[in-house]
């Protein structure tokens, strides 16, 4: 019995990790649909973090980004702004992945340890037949089926709470793995806009910005016009926010 509830205990422990990642991974993933359509529409950079949902992994790679933009300046020991910017997203990110990851070294743990409680389960089965064997005297039926059945049970619920535990660490470790290209890319682009005083975006957001410019005449993403935004990138003021 004690090798039972272990089991089951293993067992439940790890559907709530699957289910618990499942939800943070989707609503990541949805995050990232939200700001592709209405971050990078956005007039400038605090605009385009108010629109992304508070304490999100989006929010939280840009109000990075702009902390260490703003904080630059104030180095006793200045590097360069391309490398400050490019560690300060970086660690952002591995943040996110480090939060990711939490609760996968269980199934990991479970899917790898399981079948060998479920062994030691058959083996206390089988010396517990053996000893109901020794007082009976005689090898009956009687005397041998329960422990042997309860030992074979034991075996096969070992499998039953490992098998699920593998596959849901490796989709799991998959669909991090997706999640976290996703944020770099997003960060990539983050970076490029940043550095380039915001005159630099994604293919799909500036395509969309020249539609609106020729409709309205409307301004660059750093809140200059078309003009002013070549000004700026020659003049290489990346502190636009």
């Amino acid at each position: 019995m004690g090798t039972f509830i272990i089991l089951v205990i293993m067992s439940a422990a790890s559907w709530y990790i699957l289910f618990v990642k499942l939800f943070e991974q989707q609503k990541i993933i949805n995050q990232g649909r939200r700001a592709r359509t209405t971050f990078w529409q956005s007039a400038n950079l605090r605009e385009g973090a108010g629109k992304l949902e508070k304490n999100s992994a989006y929010r939280q790679i840009v109000d990075d980004g702009i902390l260490a933009l703003e904080q630059h300046d104030k180095l006793t020991d200045p590097i360069d702004q391309h490398d400050w910017m490019l560690n300060s997203l970086a660690r952002s990110q591995g943040a996110i992945a480090s939060k990711l990851s939490t609760g996968l070294a269980l199934l990991a743990t479970v899917g790898s340890t399981a079948p060998f409680i479920g062994l030691f389960g058959t083996v206390v089965g089988i010396y517990r037949a053996l000893i109901k064997i020794g007082q009976a005297g005689q090898a009956s039926i009687d005397a041998v089926a329960g422990p042997v059945g309860e030992a074979l049970i034991m075996t096969a619920l070992g499998l039953i709470v490992a098998v699920p535990a593998v596959m849901a660490y490796n989709w799991l470790m998959r669909r991090n793995k997706a999640v976290l290209e996703e944020l770099a890319r997003f960060s990539n682009d983050l970076h490029g806009y940043m550095m380039s005083g915001g005159t630099v975006r994604p293919a799909i957001a500036a395509a969309a910005a020249r539609g609106g410019s020729a409709a309205t005449g409307a301004a660059s993403p750093g809140g200059t016009t078309a003009t002013g935004s070549a000004t700026g990138a020659t003049t290489g003021s990346p502190k636009k926010l």
